[in-house]
């Protein structure tokens, strides 16, 4: 099971390789290449830093205890209709995007999010609504 907060589930959804640092990235497109493959692992939703926070790089600006992160993480758990403490699987995620998430709704939720300019979460919405679950990354 991993421990995930709340803007983690979009950025998943988002994601395409890149990242913080190098150990940031290996640890993201594992747990990513995971979810992908195995959509029934399970998600506990947790409140503050996570599964993807422990590798985040000492060299970088630590934002992961910052209130605007912890104001979006609830933003988008508002938005899927979970809470905190909550397991859930990956599909069952999946499933609450393609229900409650339109591609649009990233630029309000994740207005902050440096990440945001690429489009990609827009993106992986729509893949998400498309049926075709994560992007594979290589």
């Amino acid at each position: 099971m991993y421990k995930l907060r709340g803007h983690h589930l979009f950025c998943l959804l988002g994601y395409r390789g890149m990242g913080y640092s190098e150990e940031y990235v290996e640890n993201m497109t594992k747990l990513h290449q995971t979810l992908r493959k195995e959509p029934s692992t399970l998600i506990q939703v947790v409140k503050g830093p996570d599964h993807l926070c422990d590798k985040f790089p000492e060299s970088g600006e630590y934002h992961c205890q910052d209130q605007d992160i912890y104001k979006m993480d609830k933003a988008i758990l508002d938005k899927l209709g979970l809470q905190y403490g909550l397991s859930i699987t990956w599909s069952d995620i999946e499933a609450r995007v393609k229900k409650n998430v339109v591609p649009l709704d990233i630029g309000t939720v994740c207005a902050s999010c440096s990440w945001r300019s690429l489009g990609v979460c827009e993106e992986g919405i729509q893949y998400i609504h498309e049926g075709k679950g994560l992007v594979e990354v290589k």
